[in-house]
């Protein structure tokens, strides 16, 4: 998923950085048909991650109120988890929003070539 948003992001940044003409409308149609299925993957994404940081703080509270080590390994387990969670959600994150802004170039690029009217 990181290779195809990241992919995808530089795509729309040669659309927009280069002067040839285009169907504007169906440019900003599927780019917001993309911006929807990324927003989907990043919904899944903040599911999983809260799941696992609740299992993980619960863990730790059982940890600290029963005392029994046995718990140690389950708590790195979800530690292990928890870290590349949080970074592949905070790149969907950044990348769906930046999305946002490349869709707001491409309606004034298509606007100020008379394509396409908000």
């Amino acid at each position: 998923m990181k290779k195809r948003i990241l992919a995808y992001t530089k795509y729309i940044d040669g659309i927009l950085a280069s002067d040839e003409e285009r169907d504007w409308e169906d440019t900003i149609r599927r780019h917001k048909d993309q911006i929807a299925f990324f927003s989907h993957e990043r919904l899944v994404h903040l599911l999983v991650f809260f799941l696992v940081a609740v299992c993980t703080v619960i863990s730790i509270l059982t940890l600290v109120v029963s005392e029994k080590i046995v718990i140690l390994p389950l708590i790195v387990m979800l530690f292990v988890l928890l870290v590349p969670y949080c970074m592949h959600y905070y790149l969907l994150e950044n990348q769906v929003q930046y999305m946002y802004k490349q869709y707001d170039a491409m309606v004034k690029k298509a606007g100020d070539q008379g394509y396409f009217s908000v």
